[in-house]
């Protein structure tokens, strides 16, 4: 960190809001850690109000000098790195809840609220935000709306954008704008607020955020069915869409992740359980019943054993065993790579043998897990993390995974964004026309490109 720039920024924010030496250190890395990656920020900005943050960045801008945005530093994508220097400029401080209507199902929040937050201030009032990404502790509002955060229960409820109604976000040279609001449908102007939600803060700085509630679902019942293989597993699967159901979240696991986690699964599974299906029926108790019954004989064929969970302590178990899939596989070597790949669902047997395919052709562990509602992937290779030549090994294995993939018609992401890490990715999921356009839309933001420069968005060529 430069001492003048420091200095500056303690001007604009008070020198309590600036980080140096070791305090600044954890801001320079997110959950991209076990790959290696880490950067090196010129400066860590800590401002507590929209203000501040309107003339750090036009101080920014005006310099010429990188803005990078960040939020709970869960993301799994290096969107949060300085990888290029740059100011830091973190959000954790704009943690206020500005409005809560319970009655009208709204709440305005600060970028820098928890997630868990809002599900709890929903919840006491009986109502439901449904994105539910992992780390809801951790994680921010802003965070999830920047890079459109999903979750188990986005089949049904959808993923971060589903919810948001309006934003107000700092753009180039400082200005503050406002797109949307607690209106429930505007079509007056373009969708400037799809735009910036998924954007991964290459076009400005999202400080404020309207979000929709809806009630919450009367009963949840879960439905587990443990299969001996991933053909029938896959086939139950596309019998719950075959039969028209819709629960609010459709899980699957596979033989190596079944096997990282078993003996942490609550109540325990068959010996032969090499596959593993969790949905769940919400709604009124008597709809959320009948779906429960109807789950149940979709997933029934072919499986070992199909189990309906009622207590609430049950649930509970199984939703935290479900938030522990992730760290279970990281303990079998001491380390994982895991890419967020989605495919069409009529072609999800085909990714997961897919997964397994390429880690075989690279000497890699690995197991995959996810939202089989969305053909969503969480494809994950099993390294020592303290190994360069196992992380190189990885990195090489998810080049492979990315394009066969897209061979299959999927996306290199399906939620966590491309961030730094899958940059590169880019170019290979968009042809040239679409390419063109969203840097222009890029160019038309951030002219100067000082927004999470190299993100998302790698330069032409």
């Amino acid at each position: 960190m430069t001492g003048g720039l420091a200095r500056d920024l303690a001007e604009i924010l008070g020198p309590e809001a600036v980080l140096e030496g070791e305090a600044a250190r954890p801001y320079q890395r997110d959950s991209t850690e076990m790959q290696g990656l880490a950067g090196r920020a010129d400066a860590v900005a800590l401002p507590s109000e929209v203000e501040q943050v309107r003339r750090l960045v036009a101080w920014c801008y005006e310099r010429g000098v990188g803005i990078v945005p960040r939020g709970g530093g869960t993301g799994f994508a290096g969107g949060a790195v300085p990888v290029e220097g740059g100011v830091v400029l973190s959000l954790e401080r704009l943690d206020r809840v500005l409005r809560f209507d319970p009655e009208l199902w709204r709440m305005q929040v600060e970028a820098g609220v928890r997630t868990g937050r809002v599900h709890r201030l929903a919840r006491e009032s009986g109502l439901l935000f449904p994105p539910d990404p992992g780390a809801a502790e951790q994680s921010t509002i802003g965070g999830n709306v920047a890079c459109n955060a999903g979750g188990p229960h986005s089949f049904k409820y959808g993923v971060t954008a589903h919810w948001v109604t309006g934003l107000e976000a700092v753009v180039a040279g400082g200005e503050l704008i406002r797109v949307g609001g607690p209106l429930r449908k505007d079509v007056a102007g373009l969708d400037l607020r799809s735009l910036l939600i998924g954007s991964e803060g290459t076009l400005g700085v999202i400080v404020r955020i309207w979000l929709r509630l809806t009630p919450a679902p009367e009963a949840l019942i879960p439905v587990v069915a443990a299969y001996p293989g991933v053909e029938a597993g896959v086939a139950g699967l596309g019998r719950v869409y075959g039969y028209g159901l819709v629960p609010a979240a459709l899980e699957y696991f596979d033989p190596g992740a079944v096997a990282a986690t078993r003996a942490a699964f609550p109540g325990g599974l068959p010996e032969a359980t090499g596959f593993l299906v969790v949905a769940e029926a919400d709604g009124t108790r008597q709809a959320a019943e009948a779906l429960a019954a109807e789950l149940a004989e979709a997933l029934g064929e072919g499986a070992l054993e199909v189990r309906r969970l009622g207590q609430p302590g049950e649930i509970r178990e199984l939703w935290r065993w479900r938030s522990g899939v992730s760290f279970a596989v990281s303990a079998q070597l001491g380390g994982k790579m895991s890419e967020d790949v989605a495919v069409p669902v009529d072609r999800l047997g085909e990714a997961i043998a897919m997964v397994g395919e390429v880690g075989r052709e690279h000497g890699l562990r690995t197991c995959s897990w996810g939202h089989a509602g969305d053909g969503n992937l969480h494809a994950t290779f099993m390294i020592d993390a303290s190994s360069p030549e196992q992380v190189a090994r990885a990195t090489a294995a998810a080049s492979s995974l990315f394009a066969r993939t897209l061979a299959l018609g999927g996306t290199v992401s399906g939620e966590h964004g491309l961030g730094w890490v899958k940059r590169e990715q880019f170019d290979r999921q968009f042809g040239p026309a679409e390419a063109a356009l969203q840097r222009s839309i890029k160019a038309l933001f951030d002219p100067r490109g000082l927004f999470n420069p190299g993100k998302k968005l790698p330069p032409a060529g």
